[in-house]
């Protein structure tokens, strides 16, 4: 009931933000993923059970099963409200639960693992397990009360705090350092891109780079994603309107529910909103782009944030400039492969570089595509004491 609660709640606030027509789209792609997670599930070495349909079960579960696959792994992935799935612990050996939710179906399947003495593995991308974190953001704040009953308790509390569970996955080292905390071995494994993603930016780069290139006009980016990333944007607003103010050929895409500042509404002609795209758009709209954004809030909930918006527009020769912190300074060489910036001078300093200088979008685009396809791919992906542990329970 809870979790139908949630989701009625979801759905009504997708309407809301995106109109009957686009919202209801929306609830019947996510209807008919749902439907194909259930009967998809084939007996194999590793099941992943998720949440729900959206981006976090598409990276933590859909593409980590494809690179698993890709090492000779058998690997299925459902959801939690799979009517099933309490009947599928005799199919698998590994379980991965991703972020998913205590319910009555999840418990009782856990319990069956247990008395079978199989592998429980609790994945995470991001620091929703502890409420502390969560109930500081504006994510949380901007919930309607059916969706904020998923947050009553940190999601996957109950796995995390079993002691029988020894192992967990996340995608930042910084997530992982909160998860040892509860004394689990954690392996970091990054949002990785799928291999059809990797095409259809491979047929972007090859048929459409003309077509960019004939524009007269400088495109930043940034795309949100979720409700929640207005005080993230807040943090380079007003490097932003002095860019705008600098460079009169410079407009922003903006993708996802972001609310903008009174501040930008002098600058509106040169502003473009996109709401939620299928996901082949989506890799589209970062490639029409010359620059993205990803700037974050100084805090624990944003730090754990993965550097996916830096692969994804890598994998697309998009440079990014991004916060400078401990995830993105990981992926990052500051001035080579993207660049880093915390103040207000550097994101000015920096977008001013490349905005100026074609030749440097140009040479810092094809390193950011290099270090995304060397470790940011299901096809190149590089997880080997993972993979071992992986092997070591299943007798592979």
């Amino acid at each position: 009931m809870k979790l139908l609660l949630i989701k009625a709640g979801k759905a009504i606030k997708t309407i809301q933000r995106d109109g009957v027509l686009k919202g209801g789209k929306r609830i019947l792609d996510f209807l008919a993923l749902f439907i194909k997670n259930i009967i998809n599930v084939e007996s194999g070495d590793i099941l992943f059970i998720t949440s729900g349909v959206g981006d976090s079960a598409l990276y933590r579960a859909h593409n980590q099963a494809e690179e698993l696959r890709n090492h000779g792994f058998n690997v299925s992935v459902t959801m939690q409200d799979n009517p099933f799935l309490a009947s599928l612990d005799r199919k698998f050996n590994v379980f991965v639960f991703c972020r998913t939710l205590h319910t009555s179906s999840v418990a009782k399947l856990i319990e069956k693992i247990k008395k079978q003495q199989k592998e429980i593995i609790f994945d995470t991308d991001d620091m929703v397990f502890d409420t502390k974190y969560v109930h500081q953001t504006d994510h949380y704040k901007n919930m309607s009360f059916f969706e904020k009953k998923q947050y009553e308790k940190g999601i996957g509390e109950e796995i995390i705090r079993d002691p029988y569970v020894k192992v967990c996955t996340t995608s930042t080292k910084f997530i992982a350092s909160k998860l040892e905390e509860y004394g689990k071995k954690v392996f970091v494994t990054t949002n990785k891109l799928s291999e059809e993603w990797m095409k259809i930016a491979s047929e972007l780069l090859q048929d459409k780079i003309q077509e960019k290139n004939k524009r007269n006009k400088i495109r930043m980016g940034y795309f949100s994603g979720t409700i929640g990333h207005n005080k993230d944007f807040a943090t380079i607003s007003d490097a932003l309107i002095e860019i705008f103010d600098k460079y009169p050929n410079v407009e922003l895409f903006l993708a996802g529910p972001l609310e903008l500042e009174e501040k930008f509404s002098k600058f509106s002609q040169r502003i473009i909103r996109s709401t939620f795209v299928p996901r082949k758009k989506h890799f589209e709209n970062i490639f029409y782009c010359d620059i993205v954004l990803a700037p974050l809030e100084n805090d624990e909930f944003s730090e754990g944030k993965s550097e996916l918006k830096f692969s994804e527009a890598g994998l697309l020769k998009v440079p990014a400039i991004t916060v400078n912190n401990q995830t993105f300074a990981n992926a990052i060489i500051d001035g080579e492969n993207g660049f880093l910036a915390n103040s207000k001078d550097g994101w000015v300093e920096k977008l001013s570089l490349l905005i100026e200088n074609p030749q440097l979008r140009e040479s810092m685009g094809e390193k950011a595509r290099e270090k995304a396809l060397r470790d940011y791919t299901t096809k190149h992906s590089h997880s080997e004491e993972y993979y071992e542990y992986l092997r070591s329970k299943i007798n592979i």
